[in-house]
C-alpha cells in the first residue's frame, strides 16, 4: 500500500511550500520569484561593487554586511527548496541544485580564503530563473528546447571536439618539427596553442610561423578552421529542429523540481516520480 505522502502531492506543508518555490503560475509562487530575482541581482551588484577600490574604502563594512545577509538569505532559500522536495538530493545533483549550493559557498571559503568572496558573482546563473517567471509568455518552454537539443547533441559534439583536439596535436606536433625553438615553437604545448588559436580563426599573433612550409600549414588550417566552425552549428541546428517539435511542460516535479517534461509525460524523466499535475491538465 502507496504511503499518502507519496501520491497527494496536493495537500499538506510540503505541497503548499513546493507552490510558492518551484511554481510561478500562482500569485504566491510568482511574488516569491520576483523577490529572489531581485535579490540575486542586488546580491551580484553588491559583489561588484566591493571590487571598486574607492567604494570599498568607503562602504565595505555596509557592502560585508549585505553580502551575509545574502548569503543567508539564500541559505534558507536552499533548504526550503530541499524541503519542498520530496527527493532532496535528486534536486541537490540537478543544474539548478548545483548551482544554488555553489553560490552559497563563496562566502564560507573567504573565511578560510579571504578574497573568495569574488566567485559570488556565480549567483548571476540564478537569474536563469527567470524563465519560470515568464513561463506564461512560452520563454521557458523555449529554453527547454534548446537544452533538449544540446543535450541530444552532447555525443555528437563529443566526437567532434576529439577530433578537432587530435587535429591541433598533430598540427601542433608537425609545427614544431617544422618552425623549431627559433621561432617561438619552443615545445609541442605551445604549438598546439598555436594551432588552437589558429583554428578557431581568433589569431593573437603571439607565435606566428616564418618559414614557408610553416606558413603554408597555417594557411590550410585557417581554411580547415571556417569549415570546421560550421560542424557544431550543423549538428545542434538538426537537434534543435527536433526538439522543437515536442511539447514540452513548464511544470516543476514534486519529488526533484526538474522542468522541461512532455506535455503528456505522466512520471518526472530524472527522477521517476509520478507527475501529479499530469492527471488535472485537459485531455488535448
Amino acid at each position: 500500500m502507496s504511503r499518502p505522502s507519496e501520491q497527494s502531492p496536493a495537500g499538506g506543508f510540503r505541497a503548499r511550500l513546493h507552490t510558492i518555490v518551484f511554481e510561478a503560475d500562482t500569485p504566491a509562487g510568482k511574488a516569491f520569484d520576483v523577490a529572489l530575482l531581485w535579490a540575486i541581482l542586488f546580491s551580484v551588484i553588491a559583489v561588484m561593487l566591493e571590487s571598486v577600490s574607492q567604494v570599498r574604502q568607503q562602504y565595505g563594512a555596509a557592502l560585508h554586511v549585505a553580502e551575509w545577509s545574502f548569503t543567508v538569505l539564500f541559505a534558507v532559500e536552499y533548504v526550503l527548496r530541499l524541503i519542498a522536495v520530496r527527493r532532496p538530493l535528486d534536486y541537490a545533483r540537478s543544474f539548478f541544485g548545483l548551482v544554488d549550493l555553489i553560490a552559497l559557498l563563496p562566502s564560507f571559503l573567504s573565511v578560510l580564503f579571504p578574497g573568495a568572496q569574488t566567485l559570488l558573482v556565480v549567483r548571476v546563473l540564478r537569474l536563469l530563473r527567470v524563465f519560470r517567471v515568464l513561463k506564461l509568455g512560452h520563454l521557458l518552454g523555449q529554453a527547454e528546447v534548446l537544452l533538449t537539443a544540446l543535450r541530444a547533441s552532447r555525443a555528437k559534439i563529443t566526437v567532434f571536439l576529439g577530433v578537432v583536439l587530435s587535429i591541433d596535436v598533430i598540427m601542433g606536433a608537425i609545427m614544431y618539427m617544422v618552425e623549431g625553438e627559433a621561432h617561438g615553437f619552443d615545445s609541442i604545448p605551445r604549438s598546439m596553442y598555436w594551432a588552437i588559436v589558429t583554428m578557431t580563426t581568433v589569431g593573437f599573433g603571439d607565435i606566428t610561423p616564418k618559414t614557408v612550409p610553416g606558413q603554408f600549414i597555417a594557411s590550410v588550417l585557417m581554411v580547415m578552421g571556417y569549415g570546421i566552425i560550421a560542424v557544431p552549428t550543423g549538428i545542434v541546428s538538426v537537434e534543435l529542429a527536433a526538439a522543437s517539435r515536442l511539447r514540452l511542460d513548464t511544470q516543476a516535479c514534486p519529488g526533484c523540481g526538474a522542468q522541461g517534461h512532455d506535455a503528456d509525460a505522466r512520471y518526472c524523466k530524472a527522477c521517476g516520480t509520478k507527475l501529479d499535475f499530469a492527471s488535472s491538465k485537459p485531455a488535448a
